[in-house]
């Protein structure tokens, strides 16, 4: 099957719940990017992560099998740095091939959870 999709992404809302309510780990609160590869080429992406206060954080290393998809938790960044909970941010998805990227949010601080979840913009 043929790449589909766009090479950049950006997602403009981010922001992880300090907090949640329910068993771990399918109640924590997180934002995900869900990372599609239709093609037959591993995706290589990476990802940098904006802040209203300070410089980019970035980039973060994945990759993603051809013709799989990646459910991938920001909350499980860790190299460069974990990305702060309780903090708004941006991010940037750029991959060697072309990709879809989803975003969801689970909010998991009071007992009636919320997900929110959006197609990212493509460039």
């Amino acid at each position: 099957m043929k790449h589909l999709g766009k090479q950049t992404w950006v997602i403009a809302e981010g922001y992880i719940p300090k907090y949640g309510n329910g068993p771990e780990p399918e109640f924590t609160s997180h934002e995900t990017a869900c990372i599609l590869n239709t093609g037959d080429e591993e995706a290589n992406v990476k990802i940098t992560i904006f802040f209203s206060d300070k410089e980019p954080v970035g980039p973060y290393h994945v990759k993603v099998a051809p013709r799989r998809t990646s459910h991938l938790r920001f909350n499980n960044l860790e190299d460069p740095e974990p990305i702060p909970k309780g903090t708004d941010y941006s991010s940037v998805i750029e991959s060697d091939v072309p990709i879809v990227v989803q975003h969801s949010r689970l909010d998991s601080r009071q007992a009636e959870n919320a997900l929110l979840t959006t197609i990212a913009f493509s460039q």
